[in-house]
């Protein structure tokens, strides 16, 4: 790997994790920082919606104060680098604790489609695929 790939690795990692902490803290506007402006998102695979940026940030402002408490952890992440554009698959686990106390766990893939911008590296697509869900 060149300094260069590993540089684009470590980056697309930070964006990952701005995602999660975006989402865990409810500050859906810096999703603005993680996908491009066109970017589509389908949630879809676990229940969400599939649309643009804009309409999945009032749909996750929406459903998620539904939720007692919820976090992501994110790990395995599969990056595949082209100059300017990358594609990932990245493992999420994410409990979800309903207002009745019981939880549930959902594990999924995140599949994104990413670009460097000026800004620095940005999602363009992400599609989930669903491994399971179990009440706890």
């Amino acid at each position: 790997m060149t300094i260069e790939e590993i540089s684009a690795r470590l980056e697309i990692q930070q964006v990952l994790t701005d995602y999660s902490t975006a989402v865990d803290s409810g500050h859906f506007d810096d999703l603005d920082d993680v996908f491009t402006a066109d970017a589509v998102i389908d949630f879809s695979a676990t229940g969400g919606i599939a649309g643009p940026l804009a309409e999945v940030k009032t749909w996750l402002a929406q459903v998620l104060p539904n939720f007692k408490a919820y976090c992501h952890l994110l790990g395995n992440h599969d990056i595949a680098i082209a100059g300017d554009t990358a594609t990932s698959r990245t493992l999420c686990l994410n409990p979800m604790q309903a207002p009745d106390d019981s939880t549930f766990l959902i594990a999924l893939w995140y599949s994104d489609t990413w670009v460097r911008t000026d800004r620095g590296w940005r999602i363009r697509t992400r599609a989930q695929e669903k491994c399971f869900d179990k009440q706890l």
